[in-house]
């Protein structure tokens, strides 16, 4: 499997440091926090979207190189992530039997192909964008509340395709999430971070059954229901 470990993240903008952490990927890892705590710094860190007046000091160990290939990103809203206007097998760029191949893989038909988004369910246009993420086979996927927009059943279904992906596919995931419950089962790792700082980390049932810190059991306890720890 790939390895990614990030020395070194700051980011800052003239006046304020507004993360500085260091952590590794292993397998499936889950970064959360509250509103404003960094996670999404962190990941458009790693995609290279930071907006230009933000300066960033980013050292990184990994065996690939971050680029668009390598690195995929799955997008917390899929009713908003496609072209509305646009079939399904345009919103894909590579060969028609790559098409098919990925949506097999996604557990979807050829039929697919066919449709709008409008057409198709929450849960079957999340698989899609997962399958469109996955089109140059890369070594990380970046997950942004990939199920905050779907249904109970739908979720535990792309919980589960998510499960099997990283397991047939080897990659490396990075999980951000306000959903505790969602983690559980699939990501081996947690970080928790706090304004900008990692406030513990470690394996997911060690941090879960037996949290250090003080935050760290108040995001445990709220099932983090509550809308302060929402990103």
């Amino acid at each position: 499997m790939s390895k990614l470990i990030v020395h070194t993240l700051h980011i800052q903008d003239n006046e304020a440091s507004l993360v500085n952490i260091s952590f590794s990927v292993t397998q499936s890892t889950a970064l959360i926090g509250q509103s404003g705590s960094g996670k999404s710094l962190t990941l458009k860190s790693l995609l290279g979207m930071l907006p230009s007046n933000l300066i960033l000091d980013f050292n990184v160990e990994c065996d690939f190189e971050l680029n668009p290939k390598n690195v995929a990103f799955v997008p917390q809203n899929p009713f908003t992530s496609l072209s509305s206007m646009t079939k399904i097998k345009n919103q894909f760029f590579c060969t028609h039997e790559r098409k098919i191949e990925l949506l097999q893989l996604v557990g979807l038909e050829s039929w697919v192909l066919e449709r709008f988004p409008g057409q198709l369910s929450g849960g079957q246009l999340q698989r899609v964008i997962i399958a469109i993420a996955l089109t140059y086979q890369p070594k990380l996927l970046l997950l942004d509340e990939p199920t905050t927009a779907l249904d109970k059943k739908s979720k535990t279904k792309i919980l589960e395709l998510i499960n099997t992906i990283q397991t047939k596919l080897n990659l490396l995931i990075l999980f951000v999430t306000h959903d505790i419950n969602s983690i559980i089962g699939v990501c081996e790792n947690i970080i928790i971070i706090k304004n900008g700082l990692i406030v513990e980390q470690g394996l997911t049932q060690d941090i879960l059954n037996h949290p250090q810190k003080s935050y760290t059991q108040r995001l445990i306890q709220s099932g983090f229901e509550n809308r302060d720890f929402r990103k």
